[in-house]
């Protein structure tokens, strides 16, 4: 039976991607520190550890997993502007020793959740593929950035078979509305409460809302083809504004209200949307989520 460690396996997306393991026969064990995730989103037949990886690494050396999956982070590019040097202790220093110490025990291949639109930065041409030029425009993406960059001396050098996951905006069940990442959780929340929503700038601003499904079947698939190394991008292709998705969001709940505007954030983009062909090409992906389907499922799952 293979063993996986999910680093941030209470939180959202790894949640679901416990969950998938799990169906597939896995052995999974969860390393998460409950910082954001819930021990309401495990699944029983996981081995939970609460602990910090910034701390708690000689856990992996007792676990020895044949893979790792790390999806654990400081998600809030906000926080990472307003303090670059803590988004970095989280996203660049964790993860460097988390890749060192799988080298050390073993670890066959190891599975990092990048972010797509973070570290192109504004398109030069949409949708944005892998070979888009690496513009971060955050410290959040930076960070994202440079783990990539170890990765690649950790394949090359140590033969660690690294792929990187490179993420549009992910939403569905289970995504947390505290923070400020999560723009469709956060709506959610504030709609069914009846609270008023603000948007940040004009609203026109675009993302790419990729269903958590297809993100757990693309991590399922190079979990599952160990020669899939590099960078991936794992998105629709479609941008949806923010002030469509909020109309989206009140036509589904029956809402009329309008939302508020407030200034724009700094290190915001205006746009993103990734090109995620290749990897459904390559390894026999279905075609993503249709988005009004995907954001129906969603705000029922927050509804109930």
């Amino acid at each position: 039976m293979k063993h996986v460690v999910v680093t941030g396996g209470a939180g959202f997306i790894g949640s679901h991607l416990v969950d998938a393991y799990l169906e597939r026969g896995w052995r999974v064990s969860i390393i998460d520190n409950l910082s954001t995730g819930d021990r309401k989103n495990v699944n029983p037949r996981a081995a939970l550890h609460v602990a910090d990886l910034r701390h708690s690494l000689d856990l992996l050396g007792e676990l020895r997993p044949d893979l790792v999956n790390h999806q654990a982070a400081q998600v809030d590019v906000r926080l990472s502007v307003s303090d670059p040097a803590a988004d970095a202790e989280v996203n660049v220093l964790a993860s460097l020793r988390l890749l060192q110490k799988s080298v050390e025990v073993g670890v066959k291949r190891f599975v990092f959740a990048s972010s797509g639109g973070a570290i192109y930065g504004e398109p030069l041409f949409a949708p944005q593929t892998e070979e888009h030029a690496l513009q971060p425009m955050s410290p959040y993406g930076c960070a994202k950035l440079a783990v990539e960059y170890y990765m690649n001396y950790y394949r090359a050098v140590l033969g660690l078979s690294c792929v990187a996951m490179r993420y549009a905006n992910v939403y569905g069940p289970r995504q947390s509305s505290k923070g400020e990442a999560g723009v469709v959780a956060i709506f959610a929340d504030r709609l069914l409460r009846g609270e008023a929503v603000t948007i940040n700038g004009s609203g026109e601003q675009t993302r790419d809302y990729t269903f958590v499904g297809d993100v757990v079947a693309a991590n399922m698939a190079v979990s599952e083809r160990p020669e899939l190394t590099g960078a991936f991008n794992v998105g629709t292709g479609v941008e949806t504004s923010v002030n469509d998705l909020y109309r989206s969001m009140t036509s589904i709940l029956g809402i009329s209200k309008l939302a508020n505007h407030g200034p724009a954030k700094r290190g915001e983009q205006m746009r993103s949307v990734l090109d995620g062909s290749r990897l459904r090409k390559t390894a026999g992906l279905q075609l993503p989520s249709d988005f009004a389907s995907g954001l129906r499922l969603t705000v029922e799952w927050f509804r109930g």
